[in-house]
């Protein structure tokens, strides 16, 4: 299956994970290889996370990467 998919089947759970604050896919820097990004607001230690908050390693097969990337909020532009 390709990560396009995979993350559509799986948006809606990884999204109510603790910290996540997106999901989208890209590639590796290192293999190349087509990936699912989940975004977080912090990185945690596995070990401080409730089993239930754990982002897996991969889904159908696709590597999943956690991208650390702070707090996100909409901001109003001056036109």
């Amino acid at each position: 299956m390709d990560a396009k998919r995979v993350r559509r089947l799986h948006e809606g759970r990884l999204m109510k994970l603790a910290h996540v604050s997106g999901v989208g896919t890209g590639r590796d820097e290192h293999s190349g290889q087509d990936v699912i990004i989940v975004f977080v607001t912090r990185k945690v230690p596995r070990d401080r996370l409730l089993e239930e908050d754990v982002v897996p390693d991969e889904l159908d097969g696709v590597p999943v990467r956690v991208l650390a990337i702070g707090e996100v909020s909409a901001r109003e532009e001056n036109l």
